[in-house]
């Protein structure tokens, strides 16, 4: 389990605890720690925040550090955020599946046992938005797009976008006008106010 909240942690093993079938076999508070336990105590699934704190990598790194060590450790992704981003980024980072922290004890459960078994690890919910997101692909920003957009969403200029990705100036103005032309925005400012307000990012 990582998390950077040790009261969280102690509270979420302590849940864990009240089912037979489950151990708690290791804890972390960093994504560093994480891969080197997880590596130590070959854990079948890790439950993963999403936002680690300052400084320290995001869930989704996270996740792909853990999947690059122990390939077959099933990664659950637990957020108190549930925007179509960050469920895009973890499914596309190998996530197993994907939980927001209000979901109730029993969802937390049936998600641990399903990544377990092999299977996709989300509550109905995030699954029927996935679905949806599915069936209309040309309205759909990929995940690239939508991490274009979100860092935009925080100030970054155009050629602060490239440096930060690693992109191209052109490659990074190609991604926001197809993000552009699937939200229906005629700029940046709109494009974000619209993505916000679908809870495809969030600032």
């Amino acid at each position: 389990m990582l998390d950077d909240h040790p009261v969280l942690r102690h509270g979420v093993r302590t849940l864990l605890d009240t089912q037979a079938d489950f151990e708690v076999t290791a804890e972390a508070g960093s994504s560093a720690e994480a891969v080197q336990l997880v590596t130590e105590q070959h854990c079948e699934v890790a439950l993963v925040d999403l936002d680690l704190g300052d400084g320290e990598p995001d869930g989704i790194d996270a996740t792909r550090q853990i999947l690059r060590v122990s390939p077959a450790t099933r990664v659950l992704v637990f957020s108190a955020y549930d925007a179509d981003s960050d469920i895009v980024r973890a499914i596309d980072a190998g996530a197993a599946g994907y939980l927001v922290k209000d979901s109730h004890p029993a969802d937390l459960f049936r998600a641990i046992r399903s990544a377990a078994s092999g299977e996709r690890a989300m509550t109905m919910r995030i699954s029927e938005r996935l679905q949806e997101r599915a069936q209309h692909p040309d309205e759909i920003l990929t995940a690239r797009e939508l991490e274009v957009l979100t860092l935009a969403a925080s100030g970054l200029s155009n050629r602060e976008l490239a440096q930060s990705l690693t992109l191209g100036e052109a490659t990074v103005k190609t991604h926001l006008h197809h993000a552009f032309t699937k939200l229906g925005a005629e700029n940046r400012q709109a494009a974000i106010a619209i993505a916000v307000k679908r809870g495809l990012i969030r600032i």
